[in-house]
């Protein structure tokens, strides 16, 4: 099950893309995907390649959690902290180019510790500084994505000398190419807390408050949901999924990396309509497309470990990879 050259499955995702369809295929390498859904494809590849083949403005998210910069190796290819911005910033550059006008770049980024002291590596916002000095991309907002259930490492800091606190949050940058990303945060609406609801109800006079901010009448209005902030609280505890369950019963490791379905669930809803296209150019275990496909966004996945794009078919048995 290799990396061979077809053309179709490729020129079907990006049939629609605002060129004529002799340009396209002239400008195009025709690939062959490993395996393809309603409305994308997986393809087993190295994303520095294949991102050259994309279209200028042509993509509407790339949502992806890259390798992070550890002082360990892990298992997935990650690079060290001292190489990792300059072996990110050529992709970096694809990126934009690839992207829409009013597209969004989604990076999820884990922090780490400095090589034998309790001190942490900066390599992320350094790398934000570049992205937006260099490369020219806006940092809309940042994100944290905090999961609750994370163990506490490192061990030797945490648990061991007990100097400093487990690490439950991982910076996630939401970059454009534009200052005015398309976005519409009524889509991503959490339910009304008990209190607001009580309020909603029995209504609220509208007065100057302590902390001298003045709450009129309009605060009252029952939008149908509380707007998120950018704390996104999400457990990552999955341990009996379907994509777990075949990973293990067809002798397949599972990606250790995986980020959970409601993390990319919140910046495809947030950033994307239907039939917009998607790219995961470090897909893992495939969240991003799995639920680009729940979503009805056309989706592309790059993966160059093919243990880990041979487990990910697996998220979509019977359409439920949770």
């Amino acid at each position: 099950m290799g990396f061979t050259f077809l053309f179709a499955p490729l020129y079907s995702f990006l049939i629609n893309l605002p060129f004529s369809k002799t340009a396209l295929i002239e400008s195009l390498i025709p690939l062959h995907p490993y395996y393809s859904q309603t409305y994308g494809s997986a393809y087993l590849g190295d994303s520095f390649e294949l991102i050259k083949y994309i279209p200028d403005c042509s993509i509407n998210l790339i949502l992806t959690s890259p390798p992070f910069a550890l002082t360990r190796q892990k298992e997935y290819g990650n690079e060290s902290v001292d190489k990792y911005i300059e072996w990110f910033l050529p992709l970096a550059w694809e990126f934009k180019r690839v992207l829409c006008e009013d597209g969004s770049l989604v990076l999820d980024l884990g922090g780490s510790y400095l090589k034998g002291n309790p001190v942490r590596s900066i390599y992320q916002y350094e790398l934000l500084v570049r992205l937006c000095k260099e490369v020219g991309f806006f940092l809309a907002q940042e994100f944290y994505h905090y999961n609750p259930a994370r163990l506490p490492t490192p061990a030797e800091w945490v648990t061991v000398r007990r100097i400093r606190v487990k690490d439950a949050v991982n910076l996630v940058w939401w970059l454009s190419k534009h200052p005015h990303p398309k976005a519409d945060n009524r889509k991503v609406l959490k339910p009304y807390s008990e209190s607001m609801k009580k309020l909603l109800k029995q209504g609220y006079q509208a007065k100057l408050r302590p902390s001298g901010h003045d709450i009129s009448p309009h605060f009252q209005k029952d939008n149908h949901g509380a707007i998120p902030s950018n704390l996104l609280e999400i457990a990552n505890t999955e341990s009996n999924s379907v994509y777990l369950r075949q990973c293990k019963a067809n002798g397949i490791k599972a990606h250790p990396a995986r980020f959970p379905s409601a993390f990319a669930d919140f910046f495809i809803k947030f950033l994307t309509d239907e039939g917009d296209r998607i790219l995961d150019p470090f897909a893992g275990s495939n969240t991003t497309g799995f639920v680009a496909e729940k979503l009805h966004r056309n989706w592309l996945a790059w993966e160059i470990n093919e243990n880990y794009l041979l487990g990910s078919r697996y998220r979509f048995i019977a359409g439920n990879g949770e």
